[in-house]
């Protein structure tokens, strides 16, 4: 794929929070993980960095977890590739050559400029709240029932 594990893991658990706590629910790591199929430590991690960030909300203690608020449904995919794997799926190189340039472009530059316009067209333009709303309608799905 084109984005690190870390990033899907991220991507996926966004989704799921969103997805779980529509209804003002908090959601614990242990459901997400296993929502998921991510490892309990590995997802923390993630979704720690992600909180810090804005990204999705949590609170601590007995009813606490992570969630989605309204200010977050409007945050696009691309911001969650950003705060993970940063910018080079929209800058770098196809071949991850780091000479490549418009001046002296690899042989996959011209073709991979195209890809990475529309990768990053497409995540700019996916919010949170877009996705939620997809797989509500029963129109896109992340996991099989």
């Amino acid at each position: 794929m084109v984005f690190s594990k870390t990033c899907e893991y991220a991507i996926r658990a966004v989704i799921f929070i969103a997805q779980k706590s529509e209804n003002g629910d908090k959601i614990g790591i242990r459901e997400i993980a296993a929502g998921i199929d991510s490892p309990v430590h590995f997802i923390a991690k993630i979704l720690q960095d992600l909180s810090k960030r804005g990204l999705v909300q949590s609170s601590k203690g007995p009813n606490g977890g992570f969630y989605i608020d309204q200010d977050s449904k409007k945050k696009t995919l691309a911001d969650i590739v950003r705060a993970v794997d940063g910018d080079n799926i929209f800058i770098g190189c196809g071949l991850g050559l780091k000479n490549c340039s418009e001046t002296k472009p690899c042989p996959l530059h011209n073709e991979f400029k195209i890809i990475r316009s529309k990768i990053q067209t497409t995540l700019d333009s996916a919010t949170i709240g877009d996705f939620n709303e997809s797989l509500n309608l029963g129109l896109s799905f992340i996991k099989e029932r």
